[in-house]
Parts: C-alpha cells; structure tokens; sequence
C-alpha cells in the first residue's frame, strides 16, 4: 500500500514539473531537447531530440517500472522512438497508446513475450485507423500520414526489441579480450534502399511491376514513400482512402486490392549478457550521418553523465554540415522548416545497462519512470548551443 501511494505521488510530481523546465522530464535550449542523465530500473540512460521539421514529428517516451495495469508486474524498462513522416498524428498517436495497450496485453498474458509486444503494435494501428475514419471527412490529409515506430523491452534479463521502418537499436557490446566495444544491430529495417526489403515487396506484388521504383536515384514504393512498414499510412492500405478529397500528389493511379505497406513488425528476442554495455535507439536522422560503429565507438569513449545522446546528435550534425560544405556554426542558425534540408529531425535515447539490475528477476521492484522526448514545447526559433 506505501509502496503504491509513493509512485503516484512520484507520477504527480513528474507531470508537475513537466511544466517548470526542471530536468525531472529534461531541458530545452531552443529546437533542442535533452536530459542528459536518468536512472531506469536497469541503469542510467540519456535522451536528446533537435528539431529540423517545422513541427516536430519524432516522438520518443522512456517508461520504466511495471509493465502491467497490475503494480504486482512484470517490471522492466520500454523505450519507443517513433519517427513520423506527413506530419506529426500518427507518432503522437502511438506515443499516447501503444504502451498502454502493451500494458494490457501483459495483464491478459501474465507475462511479457514477443506476441504481447505485437499485438499491442496491432492494437495501435487498428486505433489510429478508427481516428483517421472519423476524421477523413474533415481532415483527409491524416490519411497520408504515417510513423515508424522502434520499442525495445527490458523485462526478465531480456531484450525484445521491434521495428517497422527504418529506425535503428545498436547494441554496444563489449569484446573482453581487447577490451574493445563491438557495434551490433538488433533491429531490423524496412527501407525500400535495402535490397532484401525490395525483394520482400516484389514477391509480395507479383502483378505489380511498379511497387518499387527508383525515383530521383531514391527507391521508392511506388515511387512514394521509402519504407514498407509503418503504423498508419492507410492510403496505401486501405484503398477506400486512395481517393478524392486526399491530395492528388499521394493518390494512386491504379486501384489495389492488398495493402501495399504492412503494419507487421519485426521482432527480435536477445538474453542480455554482462558484456552487454548500453544500447542506442535513434530515428533514421541519426544513422544518415552516423554509422553504427561510430555512434558505439562515440558512447563508449565519454562519460555516461555527461549528455552522451546529446553528443551523439552534435557529431551528427557536424557530419551534416561537413556533406553540404558548411560550417556547423553555420548550420545551427538555421531556423526549423529550412533545416530539413540538411538534416532531419533526430532522436536519440542511450540506455546503458547494470548487469546486476538486468539480472534480477521480473518481479522486482525499481525505479518508477515516465518521460516524453521533447516534451517542454519546441517553440523558440535558435538552436541551442552544442
């Protein structure tokens, strides 16, 4: 009964401060967000978004404690890092319900497992389908839009981690002979650049000799959007949206009968191991810049406390500006809107991992944890200094 009292008077107090700038739930210093050092149930972690869109349209939330509508548990950690495309309803969306619903379906199994996590991926579609039904009429653009969406679940000494587009997990991995950190991707991606991806989509489509086309030396599916997977998108899923009153720039020219992109995520179970050091979840405006190895090789070589994520975005950055020829100084004083043509909008959320906390068992009672990346408003116009 204590037990319970405290964590809510612990969650009043975070939704308190989400108000007052207090690092409880991060900083902002212009189109950057950050909180540079947390503890969840399993370790220490950083978070840092910047802005280039002119709405933010990645979303990112850290909840850590239990994992059930029921306090009894299971415990662990989730982490989601939702990157939209069109706009910014469908990572809005998926930020306010799909760990919810993975809650739910946690209570009706009595444990977490990779078909918990699916179904609550399939939950989240089926509601942001029934938001865009009732909103078509009015708002027909919601229609075409859509949002990749990586989680990762720390629960039993296990990972599960799942993806649909091509955002990217990177296990930082310790080699104890030479002490050197190995860089490895537990996600799978689904961009139509990646050959398998456009494979999949051609035996998916036998008929269609146009699901893939390559577009301005971009593969496109056909010739739209880049990823094949994603939650919503449902004018390239339900066909009875590919019509008028949506923008004919999105319509399709002939009709179909199969949904063209899939909600179907990909699911990847791993026992963590001692020499399982952190992990880094990021949106795909990371990984443009970064390769997987740098951005291990980044985390590893600095302090834990001292804003590793938000390192991870400057390094990005300054690779922005080196590829358009631009000073970095010069890249930050460009307002958002304008700054999506040199980079997107980045998210990234480092969670380093205590071998002796990932080894207890499920049950165990740690550290109550709800934050949103980004969540004191973006609204000023300079970027701040990195």
């Amino acid at each position: 009964m204590l037990a319970t009292l405290m964590n809510l008077l612990k969650a009043c107090w975070l939704s308190a401060s989400a108000h007052t700038g207090s690092d409880v739930v991060g900083r902002q210093d212009g189109l950057l967000w950050y909180k540079d050092n947390g503890h969840h149930m399993n370790g220490e972690f950083s978070m840092a978004v910047v802005q280039a869109n002119s709405l933010l349209e990645d979303q990112s939330q850290i909840e850590s404690g239990p994992l059930s509508l029921l306090d009894s548990g299971p415990y662990g950690t989730f982490v989601g890092v939702y990157d939209g495309h069109g706009g910014p309803e469908t990572s809005c969306y998926i930020n306010d319900h799909l760990f919810q619903h993975l809650k739910r379906f946690v209570c009706e199994h009595q444990s977490m497992s990779a078909e918990v996590i699916q179904k609550a991926y399939q939950a989240t579609e089926e509601g942001f389908l029934s938001l865009v039904t009732k909103q078509w009429p009015m708002k027909p653009q919601i229609a075409a839009v859509g949002s990749c969406c990586l989680v990762g679940v720390i629960c039993g000494g296990m990972l599960y981690t799942a993806n649909l587009g091509d955002s990217r997990v990177v296990l930082g991995k310790l080699v104890k002979a030479t002490r050197e950190i190995l860089a490895v991707q537990l996600s799978a991606e689904h961009n139509a650049a990646v050959e398998a991806v456009r494979q999949e989509l051609q035996s998916m489509h036998p008929e269609d000799k146009q699901i893939v086309v390559l577009k301005h030396n971009v593969w496109r599916v056909k010739g739209i959007i880049q990823i094949s997977r994603s939650i919503g998108d449902v004018y390239l899923k339900k066909a009875e949206f590919n019509r008028e009153p949506l923008n004919a720039k999105f319509r399709l020219r002939q009709p179909f009968k199969k949904p063209i992109l899939s909600s179907e995520p990909s699911i990847h179970v791993h026992l963590l191991q001692p020499q399982d050091q952190f992990l880094i979840f990021a949106s795909d405006g990371l990984w443009e810049h970064l390769s997987n190895q740098e951005a291990v090789n980044i985390v590893h070589n600095h302090p834990h406390n001292q804003g590793i994520a938000r390192r991870l975005i400057k390094a990005a950055l300054q690779e922005a500006a080196k590829k358009r020829e631009m000073r970095y100084s010069d890249l930050k004083k460009i307002d958002r809107g304008v700054r999506r043509h040199f980079h997107d909008d980045i998210t990234v959320i480092v969670v380093f991992l205590d071998s002796n906390l990932v080894s207890r068992a499920s049950s165990s009672i740690g550290p109550t944890l709800s934050i949103r990346g980004g969540d004191i408003s973006l609204r000023t116009n300079s970027l701040a200094p990195l």
